[in-house]
């Protein structure tokens, strides 16, 4: 049974799953899908070809689904995916994909948006993330697993941050974050290795020890990164070493310069 405030504007042809919660004065207009469980607080605005997972909180005052922010829009049949478990809080804003960015932007599940995050048009943001408060990603960025963006941080159209990356508070990032690394400033510099959130998440202590080796050839030796990246390619099979040298090979953007400084050990 669905929980729905009178106020609501519920429009034709919106689909509603089951147990499902809508605050005061919220909208949601003809072409959003909500999934089971979702909460949805006040004043919030959900519109366009917008579907939304399972079990999913978004707080007040977020606009979900609104056109992109792109002049070369002309309303194209576009979307925004949003997966499951996710806390959207408030004042957020999402904006869908263009056609000239594959015409879709997807979120993952299990990611916390602090208040005042922007996800532009056609990002693609993975799961188990964190963006806290102001975090704006320009359009087509792409965020993998388990990546942490520091508040007040802004990410250049066309970049992307790696599995595990961290970006520290009021970073401007306008080249490719590699996996695993903490990254911090403006312009972004490279600080070493997320080794915290390794720990938390790696059981296997001798994978950290090869990340950080890899890390140092890769960013801190004489071997110029690309060909250390090649070489890492083909000797190593540790799996978190071929993601962290796979991505410096393909990267468009360039990774950032690295902060003299030694990673924890």
């Amino acid at each position: 049974m669905n929980t729905i405030h009178q106020t609501a504007i519920i429009e034709d042809g919106v689909v509603l799953g089951d147990n499902i919660t809508i605050g005061a004065y919220t909208i949601l207009k003809n072409g959003v899908t909500i999934g089971d469980g979702t909460t949805i607080g006040s004043h919030t605005l959900i519109e366009g070809k917008t579907t939304i997972g399972k079990n999913n909180e978004i707080f007040s005052h977020s606009v979900l689904g609104s056109i992109p922010q792109d002049l070369k829009f002309n309303g194209e049949d576009v979307e925004l995916i949003i997966g499951d478990n996710n806390k959207i809080r408030e004042f957020t804003l999402f904006n869908p994909g263009t056609i000239g960015g594959g015409a879709k932007t997807i979120i993952g599940s299990n990611n916390l948006f602090m208040g005042y995050v922007h996800i532009a048009h056609d990002c693609i943001i993975g799961s188990n993330c964190i963006f806290a408060n102001c975090a704006t990603m320009a359009g087509h960025v792409e965020v993998d697993d388990f990546a942490v963006v520091g508040g007040l941080s802004a990410v250049h159209q066309f970049c992307k941050i790696g599995h595990s990356a961290m970006l520290g508070g009021g970073s401007i990032v306008v080249q490719d974050i590699p996996p695993f690394c903490v990254t911090e400033g403006n312009r972004a510099t490279l600080r070493g290795l997320n080794v915290n959130g390794l720990r938390r998440r790696m059981e296997n202590r001798s994978d950290i020890d090869e990340i950080k080796r890899a890390y140092k050839k890769l960013f801190d030796s004489t071997t110029p990164m690309q060909e250390a990246a090649k070489e890492l390619l083909e000797t190593s099979q540790n799996k978190y070493v071929l993601m962290l040298a796979k991505f410096v090979s393909e990267t468009k953007r360039g990774i950032p310069t690295v902060a003299r400084k030694k990673i924890d050990e």
